[in-house]
């Protein structure tokens, strides 16, 4: 497999990023619809702005694709929330560059749950940096900032990483991905 990005393959990425841009701006009515319990219960639904980057680098396991899906994803969910929101670029380059250094670890060659599982985990706590910077977490108590970064994290685990794999597993078996990697040996017995 070629090391290099091709122009098929940005442009699938620039693809999954509109398709998440989109999803991101119906996920904040999802994400405000828990918020009124107080008890942040939303942050279980997060994990949601970091799928960008694992279900691109799930399809596309190369270097640069999480950063480019998500970092485009960050700035689509501006263009069609109708403003540009320098916060919302920032945590987006956040988020991919820290899936990045998980699929990096793995020399890009895994595709497993665990992978996208730590990747989720990864871009989760890069964004509590940034909560603390913005001033959404300084005030919280103790024991409710706790539930907020376990509700975050556990959102990483489960929503940005599980999830993603499984829809990515999911269209795995359509055959629609296998025009992003290398043909295995069952792919060429099928022939």
């Amino acid at each position: 497999m070629s090391k290099g990005l091709k122009l098929s393959e940005i442009l699938v990425t620039v693809l999954i990023a509109v398709v998440f841009a989109l999803i991101y701006n119906i996920w904040t009515l999802v994400y405000k619809a828990v918020q009124v319990s107080g008890l942040h219960l939303e942050e279980l639904t997060y994990g949601a702005w970091f799928m960008a980057a694992i279900v691109a680098y799930l399809i596309i396991p190369k270097a640069g694709i999480a950063l480019l899906a998500e970092f485009a994803a960050g700035a689509g969910e501006t263009i069609v929330m109708g403003r540009f929101d320098i916060p919302t670029m920032v945590y987006a380059l956040l988020q991919g560059l820290a899936c990045e250094v998980i699929f990096a670890v793995f020399r890009y060659k895994s595709r497993s749950a665990m992978v996208a599982i730590l990747a989720g985990l990864l871009a989760s706590i890069s964004t509590l940096p940034l909560d603390f910077a913005y001033g959404y977490l300084g005030e919280i108590v103790g024991w409710n900032l706790t539930l907020y970064i376990a509700f975050r994290l556990i959102s990483g685990i489960v929503v940005a990483g599980l999830l993603s794999y499984y829809i990515v597993k999911i269209l795995d078996q359509t055959g629609v991905t296998k025009l992003f990697r290398p043909a295995t040996q069952k792919d060429y017995d099928n022939l």
